[in-house]
Formats: C-alpha cells, sequence, structure tokens
C-alpha cells in the first residue's frame, strides 16, 4: 500500500514536471519574469518558490530514508495534526481561488532569475522524487512530521505527500494563467523589442 503511494506521488511529480517543461520551456528570460503587478508572482517566481520550499522538506526525507523516525513530544501528542493537514491541502488545492500568504522562509527570488529556471525546477523535482522513494519502508505514511515553516504546525507524511503534489499543481496553474494575460505577450514582446 505504502508503495504504491509513494509510486503515486513520483508519478504526479513527473507530470508535473513535464507539464512545466511544456508550457514554460519555451519562454525568454524576459517572459519568464513578467509580472503583471508588483505585488504578482511571475512564472519564473512561481518556480522558484516550488523549489525553495520543496527544498526544507529533504532533510526531513533524508532522517526518514534512514530508517526508524523518532517524533519529538509536539509530534507524538498534538491532538491538531489531522486538522491542519487537511486544513492545508483544502487551501493548496489548485481549484480553490483564495491567495494564500507564504512564510518568509519560502518566498521566491525578489531579483530577476536565469532563464534556465524550467531546467531547474525539472531537475529539482528528480531530486524531491528520489527523496521521496528513499524512505524506508518501516516508515509509516502516518508518521506525524513538523512543517519546516512553522514549528507549531504538524501533519501526517501521506498529508504531507498530498500537500507537495497539489501546491505544484496550484503554481503551475498560476503560472499558466500569467501566459492568458492579453498583456503578456505585448509586453513581453515589447520589452524583447526593446533589447535589440
Amino acid at each position: 500500500m505504502k508503495g504504491e503511494r509513494i509510486t503515486s506521488v513520483i508519478d504526479d511529480l513527473e507530470q508535473i514536471t513535464n507539464d512545466a517543461s511544456a508550457s514554460f520551456g519555451g519562454l525568454d528570460a524576459s517572459q519568464l519574469n513578467w509580472k503583471p503587478a508588483a505585488d504578482s508572482w511571475s512564472v519564473a517566481q512561481c518556480l522558484d518558490h516550488l523549489i525553495t520550499i520543496n527544498s526544507l522538506y529533504f532533510p526531513i526525507f533524508e532522517k526518514m530514508g534512514s530508517g526508524r523516525v523518532v517524533n519529538t513530544f509536539l509530534e507524538k501528542y498534538s491532538p491538531l495534526s489531522g486538522l491542519f493537514g487537511r486544513f492545508l491541502i483544502k487551501a493548496m488545492m489548485p481549484e480553490n481561488p483564495k491567495k494564500m500568504k507564504t512564510s518568509k522562509k519560502a518566498y521566491p527570488s525578489s531579483s530577476e532569475i536565469d532563464g534556465n529556471i524550467v531546467e531547474r525546477f525539472a531537475e529539482h523535482n528528480r531530486q524531491l522524487a528520489g527523496h521521496i522513494e528513499r524512505i524506508a519502508p518501516d516508515v509509516d505514511l502516518k508518521t506525524i512530521i513538523t512543517s519546516p515553516l512553522a514549528g507549531f504546525v504538524t501533519y501526517s507524511l501521506d498529508d504531507c505527500l498530498t500537500m507537495l503534489v497539489v501546491h505544484e499543481q496550484r503554481h503551475v496553474l498560476q503560472a499558466k494563467r500569467l501566459m492568458t494575460s492579453g498583456r503578456f505577450n505585448a509586453e513581453t514582446a515589447e520589452n524583447a523589442g526593446e533589447g535589440m
């Protein structure tokens, strides 16, 4: 059962990688960094944010790869783990239109991001899949972990895996929506013309 779940998550990550590569792989640096307003994120920032936040889970997955996990007091006894998990999954679902404020730890770069961000995202997702694949067989999906963004938030490994997938889907969709803006092509073409 756990093996199937891990395989399913890895398949989802691969699908998201392929979608991002197909959708954004042909964009140049100015298109990747374009945003409709100062407080909006560009395509590049959406992908950079995912790399930043997902990387915070690597040490957690590395510990799980070494075998038995020793839970903290909060992880053992917090009555809110299930509630936190359900709330965060619902909040991060791609179809949820409500904006979610992210932790400063997970902010994307505010300066221009280089044009190889799509390749970096694809490589990052391969690393993420590798970490998930190496979780030891004796680690239960119900194992409680602490959010790397907020020390008082706990949820199950199973919920964490769901969050990683829906969060990526959410931001890839957000980035795709940017490209459908009538201003996207007009303004990025204008910027390209200025650089000639």
